[in-house]
This record gives structure tokens, C-alpha cells and sequence, in this order.
């Protein structure tokens, strides 16, 4: 578990530094706009993931729920590094993230409730 754990935490970074080259790589954009995005980006997704798709969040949604939220940040990440010009990158991030979310998901279903 702690192995799983540890790769959901890395593909959480991953998706927050996605965001964050997305936005200092903006094509056309002023400087200050791209600087906005860069680090605007990434502290939203981080915001909304620690109030709804975080494991101890500070809205508790459902497991489904929570399941289809982590999905969607992921797959936002992957699609930005996609429209960034990343492919392959943007592939094997969904690809592994896919994997991570159902695996992580099967597992803490099994999971015992901790006190």
C-alpha cells in the first residue's frame, strides 16, 4: 500500500508541474500572462484537489466520487501537456495515472476503516 501511495503522490506532482509548464509555455502570451498561468494554475488545481478529490479532503465526497475527480485532474494534466506539444509524455502520464487511480481505488475499497 505504502508503494501505491507513494506513486499516487508522484503522479499528483506530476499533474501540478503539467499545469505549470503549460502555463509558462503559452504561445502568443505576454510575459505577465504567462507567469500568471504558470503559478496561477497549479495552486488552483491544488486547491481544488485538497477540498474535493484529496483522500482527507475538506469536502468528503463519496469513493466514486473522489475516483472521478482524481480522473478528471489527471486527464486535464495529460491533456495540456498533449495541447503543449508533449504527446508522448502526455500518454504515458494517462496511461500511468489511469492504472494508479483504479489500483489505488480496488485497494483502498479493501482497505480496513482506520479509527
Amino acid at each position: 500500500m505504502l508503494l501505491v501511495d507513494l506513486i499516487f503522490l508522484a503522479l499528483e506532482l506530476c499533474a501540478l508541474a503539467a499545469f505549470c509548464y503549460w502555463g509558462f509555455h503559452l504561445k502568443g502570451a505576454e510575459t505577465w500572462v504567462r507567469a500568471l498561468a504558470g503559478i496561477g494554475s497549479p495552486v488552483l488545481v491544488a486547491v481544488f484537489w485538497g477540498h474535493f478529490a484529496a483522500p482527507k479532503a475538506c469536502v468528503p465526497a463519496r469513493p466514486l466520487v473522489r475516483f472521478a475527480l482524481q480522473l478528471l485532474v489527471f486527464a486535464a494534466a495529460a491533456a495540456i501537456l498533449h495541447g503543449s506539444g508533449q504527446r508522448k509524455l502526455a500518454t504515458l502520464f494517462l496511461l500511468v495515472a489511469v492504472l494508479e487511480v483504479v489500483l489505488a481505488h480496488k485497494l483502498h475499497k479493501r482497505r480496513p476503516p482506520s479509527v
